[in-house]
């Protein structure tokens, strides 16, 4: 049953009630993820472009086909790796997908979160197409090299990019089904950009860096507009009847409206766990044994599973397609990792409204006040 509502509770400090998550995401983590994403992708730019060893280690792991001196491989998944690039290049496909987290995103009445999402798809392949043409990969005659420079992959960044964008609007708990088969899909897309002799490997790992960076500069504002990623206002247990925090009333922001229209709220009980709603199912060492396990069951879906991959595969791109997968697959779970369930939400102000400019804005329970008009019920 709901609690009977009380007036005051909006003239006073709120202490945060039970919450079915971890602490709220906070853009300070998230820049400093997008800083070592771009510090990252410097340093595999300087090494595999700019330095001999690098360039060697390329060749190594993406052989010249003797044949016409490309980099196309050997191989009878050719055929099937072009078709998939041809697929996800397609400009309808694109615009259907782009479209697609528009309309989550109003389904959730997350418009902003979902234009940026949008725009840092675009931004992402912009900054690809830009890096192609400004980095110069100088001719150390290295015998497995040419000096036609293909860093970042464009289909790579757009393929990560987007995965993440449906992160970005999807709510905490679609998150985590998303990320491995979406992480997989990217790494199809970053296989066949390889075995079709598109791109190198350090092409794929700098589009996947790249869109992560991207991803978490949007995040992180998106965090610092809505003063913090949080998917619900924690109100004062003491509004609650009862000794236990059980009654906690805990009201969705985007439920919240301005002055004179209602405020709808529910109560919320704890989530399975210890008295005071935090469950020990998310600990770090868990997250890190199912990391550890799904990375092996994707090696061995690559080497075992996959019909003809280690048979019609060389030694060397094998051995590049299953570190750009494990790669993947870490750097998507990492950026999943830091938003976490966090609901991305940007607060509605009037700073033209009598009372205030404050009056009419949506604040969360990191706030000392929160400051949504006179309750009207």
């Amino acid at each position: 049953m709901f609690p009977e509502w009380p007036y005051s509770w909006i003239d006073r400090p709120l202490a945060p009630a039970p919450s079915r998550r971890a602490d709220p995401v906070r853009p300070g983590p998230l820049v400093k993820a997008a800083l070592g994403s771009l510090l990252a992708l410097a340093l595999s730019c300087a090494v595999f472009l700019w330095t001999p060893a690098g360039q060697w280690l390329d060749g190594l792991l993406l052989p010249r086909a003797e044949r016409g001196g490309g980099y196309e491989q050997q191989s009878d998944l050719v055929g099937p790796a072009k078709t998939v690039l041809a697929l996800f290049g397609s400009p309808v496909l694109l615009a259907v997908l782009l479209g697609s987290v528009l309309l989550a995103g109003l389904a959730r009445r997350r418009l902003v979160v979902a234009v940026t999402g949008v725009g840092m798809v675009l931004c992402a392949v912009a900054a690809a197409g830009v890096a192609k043409l400004v980095l110069l990969r100088p001719d150390f005659q290295i015998e497995s090299s040419t000096t036609h420079n293909s860093f970042p992959s464009g289909h790579v960044t757009a393929a990560t990019a987007l995965l993440l964008a449906f992160v970005l609007v999807l709510p905490g708990w679609a998150r985590r089904w998303l990320a491995v088969p979406g992480a997989l899909g990217v790494s199809v897309v970053a296989s066949a950009t390889m075995i079709a002799g598109w791109h190198r490997f350090s092409d794929t790992l700098g589009g996947v860096l790249l869109a992560v960076s991207l991803f978490c500069l949007a995040a992180a504002a998106l965090a610092h507009l809505g003063g913090e990623a949080h998917p619900a206002i924690d109100v004062d247990p003491g509004t609650a009847p009862g000794p236990e925090p059980y009654g906690a009333v805990r009201v969705d922001r985007s439920e919240v409206c301005h002055a004179g229209r209602r405020v709808a709220g529910r109560a919320v009980p704890p989530a399975a766990g210890d008295r005071r709603g935090r469950s020990g199912r998310w600990t770090a060492p868990h997250r890190l044994v199912e990391a550890a396990v799904v990375l092996l069951v994707l090696v061995w879906a690559l080497l075992v599973a996959v019909p003809g991959l280690s048979d019609s595969v060389e030694r060397g791109p094998l051995v590049a397609i299953v570190t750009a997968t494990a790669l993947t697959v870490l750097a998507v779970g990492s950026a999943v990792f830091l938003v976490r369930s966090a609901d991305f939400v940007v607060p509605v102000t009037r700073p033209n409204h009598p009372d205030g400019p404050r009056q009419g804005t949506v604040r969360t329970a990191g706030d000392p006040r929160v400051d949504a008009g006179p309750p009207t019920w």
